[in-house]
């Protein structure tokens, strides 16, 4: 018995390792990746860099930041900097990962992501709770895809780990649940 569970004691060690070390990976990369390819990518907290590289490559014409308007971050300034000397539209649309986004601020979202110029990359610090339902809202919403194409937004693939009573960012889920359910 001692051994099965030093066995089973690895394997969950290993695995945790993994799987933090896979997070760890996506965070410095970018978490970037399309979300419909030409119209909307999602990544985490963009650096100028990032922002001019993505400009250039997929011709980003909007950036919707989920982080809100944080005029004295020094993140802030530089995406504001620079998306206005690429001429790139941005909206600060406030939104908390531990907290559900409620139906107005949903009709809200929806307005913005079916009326932005295109395309898009929507962002929040990390790309994985925030972005993951924004992303979802688009593809079923907007583009109308098929509720488990647009459902894979919010997974581990982009670093939301939404398991309920343990994870604050289930409130994505949460918010996804409620909205999809009010057919909005």
């Amino acid at each position: 018995m001692n051994g099965l569970l030093k066995t089973a004691a690895l394997f969950f060690g290993l695995a945790a390792a993994t799987l933090g070390a896979y997070l760890v990976t996506i965070q410095l990369t970018g978490n970037f990746a399309a979300v419909v390819p030409g119209e909307v990518y999602r990544s985490n907290q963009p650096t100028a860099a990032d922002i001019s590289a993505y400009a250039g490559r997929y011709g980003i014409r909007t950036i919707i930041n989920l982080r809100g308007r944080q005029e004295n971050a020094a993140w802030y300034e530089d995406e504001v900097a620079t998306a206005g000397r690429l001429g790139i539209g941005l909206v600060d649309f406030p939104m908390v990962a531990d907290q559900r986004l409620d139906a107005q601020g949903a009709a809200r979202l929806i307005a913005i992501l079916k009326d932005a110029p295109r395309p898009i990359l929507i962002h929040c610090r990390s790309g994985a709770d925030r972005t993951g339902l924004a992303s979802v809202i688009y593809l079923a919403k907007v583009a109308k895809v098929d509720e488990a194409t647009a459902e894979r937004q919010l997974s581990v693939r982009y670093g939301h780990i939404g398991i309920p009573l343990l994870s604050p960012t289930y409130a994505m889920d949460e918010s996804w649940e409620a909205l999809e359910t009010a057919g909005t």
